[in-house]
């Protein structure tokens, strides 16, 4: 929690206007969503003596605010939606409007004890270039699920052309973010390591470098956490629950998960040995998959930690 003579604000971030609460007291702002109103934010919480500011992650919206308050020196709080949604459950908040959810968001800001740092503003910029590849991904699946449903000639080859042409764009924008990759010296060196990894291909690799750069410097519960991956007890009174994996990075628990799926039938012996052992233990197809895709954001974590390769098993082991 913040000290008692700093205040704290919250933003409701919108398209076109961001609202501002200070905690505990009466004072809203409303501004544009732009440079210049982010300018008169800044002139406005100074004049308040805001330290700490709070704001939800708002499908990109929140990134001007964002980096321009940290520019002036502001300890920025980015919260993600079911964290606000949750607060205000628990304050039995059940009226919602910009105000009502700045006023919300500026008492959750302060209820922090912990607020992360700022992520690398490089990292920022490439997760942009991830999301328009992965999008680019799901329209060429689309496109091939698409020409299964055509019969007629000239739709059918209509659907090839655009299938080529987005796979065509795909790879070039791949491209484009390795060259981006390629001018930082250090990030070059956290992709060939996770890239050593058997069954971490480049692709897979990118998403890691990206969404995850906390990876090096976390447990190896953590790090499963943080992906997703890790199992949460499910058990009350006499009640004896299914463990279930549950949040986490949903884009990263997806890569991971891919990657295992080929990793623990051909491309990591570790993996593969785990697979058929719980296989025979008796556990489903889903759960030994869960496991290994675990075990394998676990294996790029040592990896990263270390600083070193990874060290393929023997062939005869």
């Amino acid at each position: 929690m913040v000290g008692s003579t700093t205040s704290v604000a919250g933003i409701d971030i919108s398209k076109a206007h961001l609202d501002v609460a200070l905690d505990g007291r009466d004072e809203r702002l409303r501004v544009p969503n732009t440079l210049d109103g982010c300018r008169q934010l800044v002139a406005w919480l100074r004049q308040h003596g805001v330290g700490r500011v709070g704001m939800e992650a708002s499908g990109g919206y929140e990134r001007l605010p964002a980096e321009e308050l940290r520019k002036a020196g502001f300890e920025v709080a980015l919260l993600q939606p079911r964290q606000v949604r949750a607060f205000a459950v628990y304050r039995l908040k059940r009226a919602k409007n910009d105000r009502i959810d700045a006023g919300l968001i500026a008492r959750c800001t302060a209820e922090l004890d912990v607020v992360r740092a700022a992520r690398d503003p490089r990292l920022a910029t490439m997760d942009e270039h991830l999301r328009l590849i992965e999008q680019i991904e799901a329209d060429v699946a689309q496109m091939k699920t698409r020409s299964e449903a055509y019969r007629d000639p000239r739709l059918q080859r209509c659907i090839a052309r655009e299938t080529k042409r987005l796979e065509r764009r795909l790879k070039a924008e791949l491209a484009l973010l390795l060259k981006t990759i390629a001018q930082h010296d250090d990030l070059v060196r956290r992709l060939r390591l996770i890239v050593s990894v058997e069954g971490v291909g480049e692709r897979t690799a990118l998403t890691l470098l990206i969404l995850m750069p906390e990876l090096g410097q976390l447990s190896r519960e953590e790090a499963a956490s943080l992906a997703g991956l890790a199992p949460f007890d499910d058990d009350t009174g006499k009640q004896r629950g299914q463990r279930h994996i549950a949040g986490g990075r949903f884009r990263v628990r997806r890569a991971v998960y891919r990657a295992a799926l080929a990793a623990s039938f051909r491309w990591n012996p570790r993996l593969i040995s785990l697979y058929q052992r719980l296989r025979e233990k008796g556990r489903a197809h889903k759960q030994a998959l869960v496991a290994c895709a675990r075990k394998l954001i676990i294996f790029v974590n040592t990896v990263l930690a270390r600083g070193s390769e990874w060290k393929k098993e023997p062939q005869n082991a």
